[in-house]
């Protein structure tokens, strides 16, 4: 049996971290400064610097950052391989332009302050990296990642990412003064850097959805979550070793599995991680924010945090729009990318263990580092408002905050027998649609169509809105469970207002719960095809289609007010017998021309209700 008296101890740190993210990040966000800052605020307010309710918080920083290859994970899943290729001129060009000019002024602004050329560079280097998490967050919060300023940030970061391993191999090298061995290091780090990366992409493209495909074939939910955590923390300990970043390792398998048919779900699966490991991660970077470095060089440090942001800002902004980009897309671009990068607290350490800088510098830097997390969201939301406030002086401005709009115009929720057909016409209409399934066998037919096409559950709200659900303009319900097709109508009404919901029925009973959930149109299956077999009946008997097409016509208005009716009936008893407690009989819709006549003596006694009748089409109305 556990001892009870550990409980406390054990317990205490979570209750904390847990406590300050309830109460910081929702009273942020209500002051319109989002959640980053609340967290960051929070770390700081629980931190040694502060109430001291946590002492070490470099355990929680370490564990934490699996929050940041969490992200890269799904920003990988974001992107196809072929966009990826259409921003090499973003990725290479912004990213080195902004990169260089930013590692220029701010070494040149360091070696000005006192520190040695070395120093300088590895400080210049530290700050000139932008906080993936930080600024990936912002996007994220604007829904911008699919905008042409969020997609050119991610490009720079992008490249940033990349960089890592050379500025890894570089800072052991000006330690050791540059002799042939030292170069001989670098280059073969430099070297098992790039054959990891090759390494780690042939083998993903190879093995990724095999692997995946035969765990969706168990069946089992939390298979396929622990399947992606593997990969995810597989290719980032496997980048580490290779001495690139762990969030490097998880974008590479994000983006190899970016095509796949499990995308959504994969990604629904590793969000809630995402999300609580992320939170983690701001908050031991405000509670790393050193309270006496920050009294005692308040001053200094306040100037250097103000003087990065800014150069970083200014110079982004001139690198962008050199690149072509519009004024206020350059503006949101270069505030996404002023805050001290993550790397930071790997480089300044570093730099003070190899003696490239005094102790006292690599803790100011440290400082600095978390303060631009803090201030640089603050600097994101001013031009925000300030872009809401001026007129927009150019369609250019006004288009790049625009949307790309790459979600599909229907989202087709099952891919069976009615699925299909419904798909073929649309097919045919040309409709841009995506398709959500949790059968693999069925995600494959799908791929024959040229829909675009996820394996998932299409009853979780998560994989509706990674799907594009918010975006969609039809949401077609296709799927054969009735439970699951009133469930994922009722989610989509209140989820996603602005779509129309088309529902396949299996009856009139589930067409009464389709109709009260608020879906726009519904579609007995038996229904409709039973009434053209009737008519198709009727025109071969008269010869002709006109008598049959009105009767159908008829029959079909006068059921659809029978439905309302016993609709109406149902809410004004509360639910009553007829509609939801007893079976409802099968009725015609029309008076009978003549006397039903029984043909034998069976027949006559089922009809007096003298024998039970066997279970079957009686029992349920079409």
């Amino acid at each position: 049996m556990a001892d009870p008296s550990h409980s406390p101890v054990a317990l205490a740190p979570a209750l904390v971290f847990l406590g300050a993210a309830v109460v910081a990040v929702p009273l942020f966000r209500y002051l319109g400064l989002g959640a980053t800052v609340g967290y960051l605020a929070a770390g700081a307010a629980i931190g040694p610097s502060g109430l001291a309710l946590i002492s070490h918080p470099d355990a929680a920083l370490a564990f934490s950052e699996l929050g940041v290859v969490m992200l890269l994970f799904l920003v990988g899943l974001e992107l196809e391989p072929s966009r990826l290729i259409a921003m090499r001129r973003e990725i290479v060009g912004l990213g080195l332009g902004q990169m260089a000019s930013a590692l220029a002024a701010l070494a040149g602004a360091a070696a000005a302050m006192g520190l040695s050329w070395r120093g300088a560079l590895v400080a210049g280097l530290a700050l000139a990296y932008s906080a993936t998490s930080v600024a990936l967050q912002a996007i994220e919060e604007r829904g911008a990642l699919n905008r042409p300023w969020g997609r050119r940030a991610l490009a720079i970061l992008l490249f940033q990412d990349v960089s890592v391993a050379p500025a890894l191999a570089l800072i052991p090298l000006m330690a050791a003064g540059g002799g042939a061995a030292s170069w001989s290091s670098a280059l073969l780090a430099v070297g098992l850097a790039l054959s990891a990366v090759a390494l780690l992409v042939a083998g993903g493209l190879k093995l990724l959805n095999p692997f995946f495909g035969l765990l969706a074939r168990a069946g089992t939910r939390e298979v396929m979550t622990a399947g992606a955590l593997l990969v995810v923390l597989g290719a980032a300990a496997a980048m580490e070793h290779a001495g690139l970043s762990m969030a490097l390792g998880a974008f590479l398998a994000g983006l190899l599995l970016s095509e796949s048919r499990f995308r959504h779900q994969l990604e629904a699966d590793i969000e809630p991680f995402r999300g609580l490991l992320m939170g983690l991660f701001f908050l031991s970077v405000g509670m790393s924010i050193d309270g006496a470095v920050v009294a005692g060089q308040a001053g200094l440090l306040f100037a250097a945090t103000i003087g990065v942001i800014l150069l970083k800002l200014v110079l982004a902004f001139v690198v962008l729009r050199v690149g072509g980009s519009g004024r206020m897309e350059a503006l949101a671009t270069s505030a996404a990318l002023t805050p001290a990068g993550e790397f930071s607290f790997v480089l300044f350490p570093l730099a003070a263990q190899l003696n490239l800088m005094a102790p006292q510098a690599a803790t100011l830097g440290l400082a600095a580092s978390a303060l631009t997390m803090l201030v640089g969201p603050l600097v994101g939301k001013g031009i925000e408002i300030a872009y809401r406030r001026l007129p927009k002086s150019t369609p250019a401005d006004a288009a790049d905050f625009a949307p790309d709009g790459e979600e599909g115009t229907v989202l087709v929720i099952g891919f069976g027998r009615f699925g299909q057909i419904a798909n073929q016409v649309l097919l045919a209409a040309g409709v841009d649609v995506t398709v959500i399934d949790s059968n693999v066998e069925r995600i494959r037919a799908a791929t024959n169509f040229g829909f675009k096409v996820f394996y998932g559950d299409g009853g979780r709200l998560d994989v509706l809105r990674a799907a594009g659900a918010d975006k969609a303009q039809v949401i077609a319900i296709c799927v054969d469970d009735q439970a699951t097709a009133t469930r994922i109508a009722r989610i989509a009404r209140v989820e996603f207002p602005l779509a129309k919901v088309f529902a396949r029925s299996y009856d009139r009973r589930h067409t009464i719960e389709l109709i009260e959930a608020g879906v726009d149109y519904d579609m007995r299956e038996t229904f409709e095809s039973a009434l053209a077999f009737g008519g198709a009946t009727v025109a071969e008997i008269d010869g002709e289609d006109t008598r049959a097409a009105d009767l159908v016509e008829h029959i079909r208005s006068r059921d659809r007010q029978r439905l309302l009716a016993q609709i109406e009936e149902g809410r004004i008893q509360a639910g009553g017998d007829y509609v939801y407690r007893e079976p409802v009989r099968p009725e015609p819709l029309t008076a009978p021309a003549r006397k039903s006549a029984a043909l034998n003596a069976e027949t006559r006694s089922v009809v007096a209700g003298d024998a039970p009748a066997e279970r079957g089409d009686a029992d349920v109305t079409p």
